[in-house]
């Protein structure tokens, strides 16, 4: 069998790592060009990159039992533990038995109503006409508030929330850093690696602090956190540890927040160069809405809402999913030995013009009803798929829809003149800045 095509530019020592740091996009987004299959090195590392759909779809779930979590997500674990982003085998399946029933409808629709909603309105009615926002930091805020709200629903995670809002932040902005560096890297006292472990060691102890006090309380507060202490595993009736618990409430606010608050932002900053997006946007929220905040309730009428926000997160995905194959497999022809790092990039998928037509474009069409179905599977996998798929998959895009409505049925969101936005690609595809004006729409 024919091994993968490596990519050009590649360097001593650092491999594409300059590349993939100074413009993943770009190094991702050419990969089909040199084939289904192709090689790519972190620092002396090769890792084989999968460029189509079908895939895709073999390495996360048709042959997903033929693969562990990969390189990135060894180096997450001195943050995560053994929680689900991180966690293999059977230690993976059980948690994520004890774990999803928190994602289920019923308590999406309570963390909807009694969290998301709230918040969003409080949100809108802080602002002052003619005011200008920092609305990518607001959304930042937003969301991690509705994240700790909904894992801790009293006063016992006060201090938990101040060092969320704190630390949260300083990870994802030196992420990719300590994700693809070479290993020597990450071991440098340079100042991305102290303040990136700093941060996780103060959040670590006090996620771990509230866990062993909720513990000791022994009480339903109808929160996340009391879900996971009181969940019961099926098979065995054992329940999770304290550092199981521990490490699934870091995973949950780490991957989560950062998706939906970038989605967020960059939802008005496209309402803002699309009005004629803008404007049916608006006529939904206001038929639906008639000015009101959004409750779990309204999802289904606000189809256009969703199609926009489909079409967000097409565009701003996670960076890459990264597996290590457990036994030889083969993929496009290619034989890919035990231990290779295999690697699905979202970007590449969802930038594919095959799939995607005119894929710079921002097109929520796109996601018209019935238009999606036409995609092949693997196509479109912002939150993964087969059996590791994110337990946040509903959650997300609700959180997204319901804030973006409330806001839409009271506000515009104006861009401030001469303010250049663009995408810095850290653990997501953040703007930059994105400063803007609050304007009444009545």
């Amino acid at each position: 069998m024919p091994n993968p095509r490596p990519v050009p530019g590649r360097l001593p020592v650092l491999g594409h790592t300059v590349s993939l740091l100074r413009d993943p996009l770009k190094l991702f987004t050419s990969l089909p060009a040199y084939g289904e299959v192709v090689e790519l090195r972190l620092g002396p590392l090769p890792v084989h990159v999968v460029t189509t759909p079908e895939l895709a779809w073999q390495v996360l779930a048709t042959d997903a039992d033929k693969f562990d979590k990969g390189l990135v997500f060894d180096k997450m674990r001195p943050l995560f533990g053994d929680g689900l982003a991180t966690s293999n085998g059977e230690l993976n399946r059980r948690q994520r038995r004890l774990v999803m029933p928190a994602f289920g409808r019923t308590r999406i629709a309570g963390y909807a109503d009694n969290t998301i909603t709230k918040l969003a309105a409080e949100l809108v009615d802080s602002w002052r006409p003619g005011e200008v926002v920092q609305f990518d930091q607001r959304m930042q805020d937003l969301v991690l508030t509705v994240a700790g709200q909904t894992l801790f629903s009293t006063a016992l995670g006060d201090e938990a929330l101040e060092e969320i809002r704190r630390s949260i932040p300083v990870m994802l902005k030196y992420v990719l850093v300590r994700a693809f560096s070479p290993k020597f890297v990450e071991k440098l006292p340079i100042p991305p690696n102290r303040k990136f472990d700093a941060a996780a060691a103060r959040l670590r102890e006090v996620i771990g602090e509230t866990v062993v006090t909720a513990r000791e309380q022994g009480a339903d507060h109808g929160d996340l956190l009391s879900m996971l202490l009181l969940a019961r595993d099926e098979d065995t009736g054992e329940g999770m540890s304290d550092r199981q618990v521990h490490d699934e409430v870091i995973t949950i606010l780490t991957t989560g927040a950062e998706t939906t608050a970038v989605a967020l932002a960059w939802f008005f900053h496209e309402l803002g160069q699309h009005p004629e997006v803008e404007r049916r946007f608006h006529a939904e929220v206001d038929e639906v809405l008639h000015g009101r905040p959004a409750r779990f309730e309204d999802l289904p009428d606000l189809v256009y809402t969703q199609q926009i926000v489909n079409e967000i997160v097409r565009r701003t995905p996670p960076l890459i999913l990264m597996r290590r194959a457990r036994e030889d497999v083969e993929l496009g022809g290619v034989r890919v030995p035990a231990g290779s790092e295999v690697a699905v990039s979202q970007h590449t998928l969802h930038r594919d013009p095959r799939w995607f037509p005119d894929p710079e474009r921002f097109d929520p069409d796109r996601w018209a009803p019935g238009r999606a179905a036409e995609l092949p599977k693997g196509a479109y996998i912002p939150f993964g798929a087969g059996a590791r798929l994110c337990p946040g998959h509903v959650f997300a895009p609700t959180e997204i829809g319901i804030v973006a409505a409330t806001i839409g049925a009271r506000y515009r969101l104006v861009p401030v003149p001469g303010r250049k936005v663009y995408a810095q690609i850290k653990a997501t595809m953040q703007p930059n800045r994105l400063p803007m004006t609050v304007v009444p729409r009545t």
